[in-house]
């Protein structure tokens, strides 16, 4: 699954040598406890990921519809009758609505209930247009195949200019219109191994060269994660109901607030 923090992250976050790995199988399972909890408690995923969900039309306001998640990239729309909407004529209001904006409505055949198919990109993020950044790097395999799970690259430990390693476990990368999870960092052979074609992307064959971004999930979101997989591998027998009140409060200021239409 994804991680909101990275694994490095965390282990400078308790102060660990780069060379003390003892703690890391534990360090990342609180980091997925602590994503899972945190996403789903505010109902919000902080990864960014492609599918196609079903809406329901409000027989009220028939040009408006709601979504039932936040969306970052509208891709297409297909409409109650099961003809495409053209998405020039869309206009997405704050991530949580969709507005026809050329005097057409939203429409449907037998039933309003999940009667339009909205494909896009969903997640939140504040800021979509920098939320992925240029490693500098790319993939040097001739090609990288669709079924490999390991990817060359020309510098893994390369330093950010915080200091931190370029390429960590944890990360969420994109090459092209695939994601990948990377899952182990070989500094020596400048290899990560990888999940490919996660969060229902496809993937797909890459040739030498080809750049790789990788995403930048929201400050804030990082911040609480990194807090929260702290108090869960210091307190592992502790009870969930018994979490610190300024995590809650700090996980309550990000919950998705749903608004019927």
């Amino acid at each position: 699954m994804d991680v909101l923090a990275t694994l490095y992250i965390m282990r400078r976050h308790l102060g660990f040598a780069d060379s003390d790995t003892a703690e890391d199988a534990r360090l990342l399972a609180a980091l997925e406890a602590a994503s899972t909890t945190i996403e789903r408690r505010t109902r919000r995923h902080f990864t960014p990921r492609i599918a196609t969900l079903p809406h329901s039309i409000n027989r009220q306001n028939v040009r408006d519809l709601m979504l039932n998640d936040d969306l970052l990239e509208l891709q297409s729309l297909t409409n109650g009758d099961g003809t495409s909407i053209n998405i020039s004529n869309a206009i997405v209001l704050s991530s949580s609505a969709i507005r026809l904006s050329d005097g057409t409505a939203f429409i449907y055949s037998d039933t309003p209930e999940d009667a339009v198919f909205v494909t896009g990109i969903w997640g939140y993020h504040p800021d979509w247009t920098t939320a992925w950044a240029d490693s500098g790097d790319s993939v040097q395999d001739s090609p990288l195949s669709a079924v490999a799970t390991t990817i060359t690259v020309n510098d893994v430990d390369a330093a950010n200019t915080d200091g931190t390693p370029r390429f960590q476990v944890g990360q969420v990368l994109r090459i092209e219109t695939e994601y990948v999870r990377v899952l182990a960092a070989d500094t020596t052979l400048n290899t990560l191994t990888v999940a490919r074609g996660i969060n229902s992307t496809t993937a797909a064959s890459h040739v030498n060269g080809t750049a790789i971004d990788i995403y930048q999930p929201p400050m804030d979101v990082v911040t609480l994660c990194l807090r929260w997989a702290l108090w869960l591998y210091k307190e592992p027998d502790a009870p969930a109901w018994n979490m610190p009140p300024v995590l809650l409060d700090t996980l309550d200021g990000l919950r998705r607030i749903s608004v019927k239409s």
